[in-house]
Formats: structure tokens, sequence, C-alpha cells
């Protein structure tokens, strides 16, 4: 192991999932592990979202660039905090009258709303496996439930009773008066409502694994084993609880959770061992910048961007930046689509010691397909779907023939499930915000300058002919900058305020079908 961690030590690829990958293979180095543990976890009381996917696609490329760096075996672990009691009745489920009747209880012991499953927590498990089957994910999946009950964690549940008070000292002073006045870092299971009891605990025994507490209710006292899942702990302390039972090396983190990380891992530290590495990234802002929330619904799902893009620009949206807050609405769609084309088109040609700074090397493992390329940009299909106010396929693989001749659906698959997503891009996200406006009188006559121009050109005229053009119009009238005179192309010709290379469209488009376009305008068909 030591030669495989000394190679680890030279020059280290400058992208953060390598940078990520170094710290784990450094705390193997010290712990004299040979192989390493990844984890993920999951409250099961909802459906897997958008950040589901974005910190299981960001550990596995951690992971990835863990073992290219140092050979080493690792194992990902997708951790469900199923027996967490039910604190509210959610909105998107069936029998909703029956949920209400177990509120309290651990997930696993709810029936099933939807009736498929053995229990409410079984069925979103199931939900969370078939999300994370759907990308590719190479993972384990794991239950709370299953670990307490079958006594794979008693050892270190016994660990807890045992340091109880060092538990507290840790928590406590995070905590209001209210709180800390009935604080304990186990939750009882009631022996006879099945409730997950937030009681204070009146006695701790580590010799008998027993505490005891008292139902609020009726008064009754009850001594519990800890172990054998009859109890849980509180969240903190279960989190770091997890991270020493099973020798967890690497958990990344919202930046929400920064106080819970570090009082998680003192705790761990309580409970004798060193938390794993980590990784803390931003949050998601919606379109008005302002934070992402479920409840609020403001934000943009994963089934939203599937139906307008393919997953690795999902992909490669998650892996830009993830310790910088970004914006996530459906503007920023295509300008990740084409972000990934472009780094997959770059991994082609680049050799090895350059491809592991490439997004696309990460989001394909070190593999890009090469059938990940379109000779045309997601936005300029979108462009051509919008002035060609395509409805179907056949109408923009026109405009592609022109561009490619031999370019067919069968030939290249992939561009294929580009037009048919710019389709849908087009129908539900752009056609509804489209605004043409009139142009002024120096804009009409830079428009008519511009017909005149593109009618000298010959027809098969290149997109950089046509661009020089275009600048060159621009250049003649008054507009402030040329800026200015692009935004008039787009507002004018194609009702948005951005639109693509003009020359280039030009091109697709057709010089003819152009010129058209441009007179439509100015006699006022698009108004």
């Amino acid at each position: 192991m030591s030669e495989a961690l000394s190679s680890a030590a030279q020059a280290v690829p400058k992208s953060w999932p390598f940078e990520e990958a170094q710290k784990v293979a450094q705390r193997l180095a010290r712990s004299g592990k040979s192989a390493a543990l990844f984890e993920t976890g999951y409250g099961p009381s909802g459906l897997p979202h958008i950040g589901t996917f974005g910190e299981v696609a960001r550990t596995s490329w951690v992971r990835h660039a863990f073992t290219t760096l140092t050979g080493l075996p690792s194992r990902l672990l997708a951790f469900s905090d199923d027996m967490d009691g039910l604190r509210k009745v959610p909105d998107n489920v069936p029998n909703r009258d029956m949920l209400a009747e177990h509120l309290g209880k651990p997930l696993t012991r709810i029936p099933d709303p939807f009736g498929t499953h053995a229990s409410f927590g079984a069925h979103n498990n199931a939900r969370l496996q078939g999300f994370l089957d759907s990308f590719g994910f190479d993972y384990e999946f794991a239950s709370a439930t299953d670990y307490y009950a079958s006594g794979r964690f008693d050892a270190a549940l016994l660990r807890v009773l045992a340091v109880h008070d060092q538990v507290l000292a840790v928590i406590l002073p995070s905590l209001g008066a209210e709180r800390q006045a009935n604080y304990s870092p186990f939750l009882p299971i009631h022996p006879k409502t099945g409730i997950v009891m937030q009681v204070k605990v009146e006695q701790c025994d580590p010799a008998a694994g027993t505490i005891v507490w008292r139902d609020p209710d009726t008064g009754e006292a009850f001594e519990t084993l800890v172990t054998g899942g009859r109890t849980k702990l509180q969240w903190k302390a279960d989190w770091a609880m997890r991270w020493h039972a099973l020798g967890v090396d690497y958990e990344m983190s919202g930046k929400d959770l920064i106080d819970s990380v570090r009082l998680s891992g003192k705790i761990c530290r309580v409970l004798g061992s060193e938390p794993p590495a980590g990784f803390t990234y931003e949050l998601f802002l919606d379109e008005q910048a302002q934070k992402i929330s479920k409840s609020r619904g403001n934000g943009l799902s994963v089934e939203d961007w599937l139906r307008y893009a393919p997953p690795e620009s999902l992909a490669q949206f998650m892996f830009n930046q993830p310790q910088r807050a970004k914006r996530l609405h459906f503007d920023v769609i295509p300008k990740a689509v084409d972000e990934y084309l472009a780094n997959a088109l770059k991994a082609h040609g680049q050799d090895a010691a350059e491809r592991p700074v490439n997004p696309a090397w990460h989001i394909h493992a070190g593999e890009v397909p090469q059938e990940a390329h379109s000779p045309l940009s997601f936005a300029m299909l979108q462009n051509l779907a919008s002035v060609a106010n395509a409805e179907t396929p056949d109408i923009l693989w026109g405009f592609i023939r022109r561009y490619n001749p031999a370019a067919t659906p069968e030939g290249m698959p992939f561009l294929a499930g580009l037009v048919e997503y710019a389709l849908a891009y087009y129908r539900e996200i752009v056609r509804p915000k489209k605004q043409f406006r009139e142009p002024a009188p120096f804009e009409r006559a830079a428009l008519a300058d511009l017909a005149e121009s593109l009618r000298a050109l010959p027809l098969d005229a290149d997109g950089e002919t046509i661009q020089t053009v275009i600048y060159e119009v621009g250049k003649r009238h008054p507009f402030p900058e040329l800026r200015a005179w692009f935004g008039c192309l787009y507002q004018v010709l194609l009702g948005q305020q951005e639109g693509p290379r003009f020359g280039q469209f030009v091109v697709l488009y057709g010089i003819a079908e152009t010129i058209r376009l441009i007179e439509d305008a100015l006699a006022g068909a698009s108004s």
C-alpha cells in the first residue's frame, strides 16, 4: 500500500476531484487502511431530488480520482436513515389519512401508502435505488433499520453510552435552554406505540447497556437496551457513530450542514475515531438568486432537466465550481449542454496527461465515448427550431443536412437526441417567452443594409465570410457598440435577448431564408 500512496504524492492533476482524492489518500496513509470507504447519506421521507444526484455524482468523481491516483480499491455506501420518525405527512402521496395515524414511527414501520412495498421506508428506498441505478452509479445500498436491528451498530452504540456525558458536552452548547433540558443522543423506540421518542434520559447504565426514560404522557418508566434496534441516535450523534462504526473515509455535504459536520466530527473523536475527510459544496439558487426550497417549489427537478437535455449536461453543471453558489433554472441548461459537448470533443484530442483535468473525463470515469459529440451546438439547434417554428425533428434535420449532407439520425444518435431535446426546450421554454420588438429607424436601415449585403454573397458563402459582412454592416450604422447590433438581430429577428454566432446561423438557416426573415421583420410580419 505504501508504494501506491507514495505514487499519489507525485504530481496531481489540477482538478477538484483529484484534490479531494489526495485528502483521502493522505487519510489512508495515516490509518494504515488499504481500501477507502466513501459515503453519501439520505433522509428517505421524500423523493430523490437534484441535490441527491449532485452529491452522488460528485462523490463518485472523487472516488474515481482516488482509484486513478492510488490504485487502491474503494466502496461507495449510499446510506438511508430510514429509522427516522415520520414528522409530517407528505403532500404528494396517497392514503394521507392512514399515514397520519403513524406519525412519529420509523419510516420502515409504517405501511406503504402506495401499496407496493412492505413499508413506506422500503418504498422510498426502492425509489432512491432506482434513481441512482438510472444514472449507472456504482454503489452499495445500506439501510439504517437493517444496520441497527442486525447488531452491526451495537458496539458503537455501547461506546456512545459509555461516553454519554462527553457527547452531551459537545452538543448541549449548540442547543437552546429548553432543548438542553431533555436532550439525549439516544432516541428510544417506544415498546408499546412504536414511536421514536425524544425524551430526557433519566439514567444510563453502560454495564447493562440500557437507558431509563419516562413516557411524558403516561409517566410510565421504561428501561431500554440501546442495542438491537431498540433505540436510534439523534442525527448529529448518529452521523458520528456511523463514521466511527463503519470507518468512513470521505463524505461531502452542503454548506447548510457546516455546523453539523463540525459537531459530528467532535463526537467522532470522542468515540475514538478520526472524522472522514470532507468537502463542503454550495447550495443552489433560483433565477432570482434565492435559496432553493423544496417546500416553496422554486427549484428545478432532475425530471425537469432531463426533459430538455441529456444527463451528461446535468453532470457538467454539477462538476463546475461546486464550492460556488449557482443559479439553477431553465436558462442554464443550454450552456451546460454546450460546455459538455466542447469538453467531450476536446477529450478525444487530449493525451493521457491532459484528460484528467477535463470534466468529460470525470463524467465518464475516464472513458469518454466517441459518439458523444455533435457538429452543431445545442444553442444553434434551439435557435433553428425557434426561427423555423419547428414542431418535428424532420424540419431541423433539413437544416442539419445543409450543413452536413451525410448527417442522419441513425448515424449520429447523440445529435438525434439533442434534436429532440432542442424541440422540447423550444416548445415549452423558449416559445412562451418569445417577444419581438420593432426596430428603431437607424436599426431598420442597418437591417435593410444587411439584407442587401447578404444578397451580394454567393449562396455557399462560409460562416466566417458572412460574420465579417455582419460586422461591417454594424460598423456602418450608429450603434454604440457591436454588441448592440447583435442585440438588435436577436430581438428583432429571433424574439429573444441572446442568440447564436450569427454568421454560422445564416449558413445553417440559409442566406435566402435569412434575407426573407429580415424582410418579414421590416414589413412587420413578426410583430
